[in-house]
């Protein structure tokens, strides 16, 4: 697989395929969501559209980042939301890079947007579709975030590895300037476990894959039969 790695600054036009990772903590949040029952995720343009969305469909659940603010339910904490029962529910999710680079790339034929929490069956679901070649945004500090950084580069050789370590990988997410400045309280809106979940490799079984639908980025879990699933139900 031929992987490619790029900043959001760099996006001069959509991929074919992209992976999209924000590992602290756009999309460790989101795979949260859903496994805390979230039917979709609607990812939104800025705060006013979430918000413009929320007053549209009271029953969603508009989140953030930073500190609790008027009109949103809750904060892009995973700490905090896995305390939330969001069965059947649509979250809005708004973000200062994860969601910013998934709608970046809209028009890609296909749109997964990952952290280490879904890192197998990202990895899974690009080695079964035969994706040749991917473009790993790295939404972060410009494409520098060595937390997304690691997580991208440990999809890609997963994907042409299935038994590959991540330790390594772990390792440097953990030493991040993101996880310092969410264990040191420099980021508003977070929880103490924040970083630990964030850091959890594949706590849940399926990749999250983004679509277009009626004008708005939705993200929806996806389960990835493997090759010997596929074969076994022929």
């Amino acid at each position: 697989m031929d992987a490619r790695f790029v900043g959001i600054p760099e996006l001069a036009e959509a991929p074919s395929v992209a992976v999209v990772v924000d590992v602290m903590r756009a999309f460790t949040v989101a795979a949260w969501a859903f496994g805390q029952g979230a039917e979709k995720i609607v990812l939104a343009e800025s705060p006013d559209d979430a918000l413009a969305l929320k007053a549209r469909h009271p029953d969603w659940v508009a989140l953030k980042d930073g500190p609790p603010t008027p009109g949103f339910d809750t904060v892009n904490s995973p700490g905090l939301l896995r305390s939330i029962d969001l069965g059947g529910r649509t979250v809005v999710q708004k973000t200062t890079a994860g969601t910013v680079g998934a709608l970046a790339v809209k028009e890609a034929s296909l749109v997964l947007c990952a952290g280490f929490v879904v890192a197998g069956a990202t990895a899974l679901l690009l080695r079964v579709r035969e994706c040749d070649s991917v473009t790993f945004v790295v939404t972060g500090e410009d494409g520098h975030a060595d937390e997304d950084l690691a997580c991208a580069q440990y999809i890609a050789r997963r994907a042409g590895d299935a038994g590959a370590d991540a330790a390594e990988f772990l390792r440097r997410a953990g030493e991040s300037r993101a996880a310092a400045e969410l264990t040191e309280g420099v980021r508003q809106g977070t929880h103490p476990d924040d970083v630990a979940l964030c850091l959890e490799l594949d706590r849940f079984p399926f990749a999250m894959v983004a679509t277009l639908e009626d004008a708005l980025m939705v993200l929806r879990p996806c389960t990835v039969p493997s090759r010997t699933d596929e074969a076994s139900t022929g």
